[in-house]
């Protein structure tokens, strides 16, 4: 080959780079898209790119359908719209979409791949929330940081609360035998498939995708395992406080299906309709009120709808048959703390004596006490932080990963920086969703007065999820030691300074796990 030939082929390739590296258009199902730079000018991010049909008028409560193709070139530099959500927890979570509506299936793409093509591990981020609130473009949860590792990172929004969540005997005669209520893990399902089509496109490889997920978030990871609809889309992931498998007060189980559609027929009758047209004939304004106006919103999260969960994920996971790859997964060490920190009325060793006897009844209220040991009322106070954390979501997370460890590696952690809070809401451990800025690397999201101790816990935790999500494996340089946990039964303990250990607890799950349910 002659240096001329050799001159234009290193120029076309050049082209390509640049085309890629700039703002060209890059296509996708529906027709073309054109990013913008990210806060790394090495980043190129794709905001609000649809990956399925408006869900709106008669498309409300019904699986999510083939993407409305557009002409031109579609500008993917905004956020798109947050689905439709209240203020659940007295404020909303911060989001970067302008608006919200029910036109909300839209997703984000950070990478920093040149060409499409290059193959880079994809991570699929699930946003938390409860499964009524919360968004694809929240601060702490931005992929710049892991595509500057080289990783293809997407996050989707998926439909919440009740019209996410919503089943009915109507709804259900309508899917052709594919129940009705978990739309919005059907939206999860389809972003994984618009993944797998055209995530090659941003240097992604859809043969090596992370799903990742934290408290609702979670739990959907731990579903998407289970479903028969999409085990197969995947290859590792990681769960953060959350999974479905019950604890004793019933908390973290898929309802049945006839059931649930009880709750829509009655949520249907106090908005006077009666029938599923007269419902989506409503404004979404007024359902979401009348949702909220229904203990306080919640309620309406996923559930058995003999299609996406023919059977409860537990026993799925019980017989072996759920998705066998490799599990990142943990919780932060007092997820429900501020339960007792912000009860006036705190309890003592004697009051704490008795609560224990009442969850766990006079036989075992003996092991109970040893493992929630209270010798005075301060130790009763800390004990009662970790029992309330324990039944809320730490026990069906500890759960999840005893039973995946024995078909495949697992690494488990337990996120321990506790930062001082100004209301003490955090005094007993590290709270719920504590570890999100930490695992994304996005400290600087929040105006917190960040230590040299809280970057060194980040620069842990999320080097060793952008390792897991590489390889499978967390370990690597900045990382310590990590054992896999079924063969050593060591836990990552994340905090200024991290370090593996043995077990902590098992006693207290041990002990709970003779009241979950089966």
């Amino acid at each position: 080959m002659n240096p001329p030939c050799l001159a234009g082929i290193a120029s076309a390739l050049l082209a390509t780079s640049i085309t890629f590296a700039g703002a060209e258009p890059v296509p996708v199902t529906g027709g073309l898209v054109e990013g913008t730079s990210g806060t790394d000018a090495s980043v190129r991010v794709f905001r609000g790119i649809p990956f399925a049909a408006p869900p709106v008028g008669p498309l409300r409560w019904k699986a999510p359908q083939p993407v409305t193709a557009w002409t031109g070139v579609r500008k993917a530099d905004t956020w798109g719209t947050r689905c439709v959500q209240a203020a659940m927890w007295g404020a909303p979570l911060v989001s970067r979409e302008a608006g919200m509506g029910e036109d909300c299936l839209y997703l984000n793409v950070w990478t920093t791949a040149r060409l499409p093509g290059e193959k880079r591990p994809v991570l699929f981020v699930i946003h938390g929330g409860g499964f009524a609130q919360g968004s694809s473009s929240e601060p702490r949860t931005d992929g710049e940081w892991f595509a500057k590792q080289g990783i293809v990172v997407v996050e989707p929004n998926y439909r919440l609360g009740v019209i996410g969540f919503l089943a009915h005997p109507e709804l259900s005669r309508e899917s052709d035998g594919k129940g009705s209520g978990n739309y919005g893990l059907q939206d999860q399902a389809a972003a994984l498939e618009w993944v797998r089509a055209n995530v090659a496109a941003f240097g992604g490889d859809p043969g090596n995708v992370t799903i990742n997920g934290e408290s609702a978030g979670s739990l959907s990871v731990s579903a998407h395992m289970a479903s028969p609809l999409t085990k197969h889309l995947f290859h590792k992931a990681i769960g953060q406080s959350g999974a479905f498998f019950a604890s004793p007060t019933g908390d973290m189980v898929e309802r049945a299906l006839e059931d649930r559609e009880k709750a829509g027929v009655a949520f249907a009758d106090s908005l006077g309709a009666k029938s599923i047209a007269e419902l989506r004939a409503k404004p979404a304004e007024e359902v979401q009120r009348a949702m909220m106006s229904r203990n306080g919103g919640w309620g309406w999260s996923p559930g058995l709808d003999g299609h996406f969960l023919t059977e409860r994920a537990a026993r799925v996971y019980a017989a072996g048959r759920q998705a066998r790859v490799p599990l990142l997964a943990g919780w932060t060490s007092c997820e429900l703390s501020m339960a007792v920190a912000m009860n006036p009325q705190k309890p003592t060793a004697a009051s704490f004596a008795g609560d224990l006897e009442k969850r766990f009844g006079a036989p075992r209220a003996p092991a109970a006490s040893k493992a929630y040991a209270a010798a005075d009322d301060a130790q009763a106070q800390q004990a009662a932080a970790d029992l309330a954390s324990d039944f809320f979501i730490a026990y069906s997370t500890w759960k999840w990963i005893e039973v995946h460890a024995a078909h495949a590696p697992v690494y488990r952690y337990r996120f321990d920086r506790a930062l001082p809070a100004p209301d003490g809401s955090n005094r007993f451990g590290a709270i719920h969703a504590s570890d999100i800025e930490y695992s994304f690397a996005t400290l600087d999201t929040k105006p917190d007065k960040w230590t040299a101790e809280d970057r060194q816990a980040s620069a842990v935790l999320a080097t060793a999820f952008a390792n897991f999500v590489k390889t499978g494996d967390p370990n690597g340089a900045g990382v310590p030691e990590w054992p896999e946990f079924g063969k050593t039964r060591q836990v990552m303990y994340v905090d200024g300074v991290s370090k593996a250990a043995p077990e902590q607890g098992r006693a207290r799950y041990e002990l709970i796990d003779q009241l979950a349910p089966r």
